[in-house]
């Protein structure tokens, strides 16, 4: 019987085969997306890629069989057991250093630190929340996704990281999330207002955007403040690159 190489492990492998010269001098970090959005994984990945610079080479994987977006605790626990799988695939690959998950409530991620060795393997949400809670400031997440059940455990990975006096809890855009996502200037306009909520009612020193597909809205936003926005995937990108130097 013929074997049948796995589509993710495929795409990896020609990932790789197509560059050899520039995996041979530098680490490979793949950026694995949780959610079924094709879209927001390049985004993530060439976000990625311009804090990596000619540091790392990033590779993007997406996740299949689940939501476009995340909202739910449920749409997590199905999206944990593609990245662990996909996790482990890619980990042996030759040339990589390190595994990015993409996602701000890192589903997957304690599974697949357990699974893989010899690599380091970094959430984007745990990585934001070090990075907001830096030097003792309060922060504050903002997010587009209003489920209760996903807002409360923000407060507990606050409390699980050792940051629940910092922690001033979540401040959540207005508007239909599904909608907000296919409009950029609507979802701009939705978190700008929802940061400035954030700062004037919690007294937040610090923003972290909740989720990865917020990444590029924060950038664009960023100017409009003077307290950080706390930018998910480039917090993650920054820990995995130290872990490899």
């Amino acid at each position: 019987m013929k074997h049948r190489t796995h589509p993710v492990l495929a795409a990896l492998m020609l990932t790789l085969a197509t560059a050899p010269q520039a995996l041979a001098e530098t680490p490979a970090i793949v950026l694995i997306n949780p959610n079924s959005n094709a879209e927001a994984t390049r985004s993530m990945a060439d976000l990625a890629r311009g804090v990596a610079g000619d540091r790392a080479t990033i590779v993007e994987r997406t996740n299949a069989g689940v939501p476009a977006l995340l909202t739910t605790p449920e749409d997590m626990a199905n999206a944990a057991r593609g990245v662990a799988a996909i996790g482990q695939e890619v980990a042996a690959e030759p040339g990589v250093a390190a595994v990015i998950v993409a996602a701000f409530s890192d589903p997957g991620l304690p599974e697949l630190r357990q699974a893989v060795t010899g690599i380091g393997v970094f959430g984007i949400g745990e990585e934001a929340f070090h990075e907001a809670a830096r030097d003792g400031r309060p922060f504050s997440i903002v997010t587009i996704t209003p489920d209760e059940g996903l807002l409360e455990s923000f407060r507990l990975r606050a409390e699980e990281l050792g940051y629940a006096d910092q922690y001033r809890g979540v401040t959540v855009t207005e508007g239909d999330p599904n909608e907000l996502v296919k409009d950029a200037e609507a979802l701009d306009a939705a978190l700008a207002d929802a940061v400035e909520r954030a700062i004037a009612e919690k007294g937040a020193a610090a923003i972290i955007m909740g989720g990865g597909p917020l990444s590029a809205p924060a950038m664009r936003i960023q100017d409009k403040f003077q307290v950080p926005l706390v930018v998910a995937v480039a917090a993650a990108t920054r820990a995995a690159l130290a872990g490899i130097d």
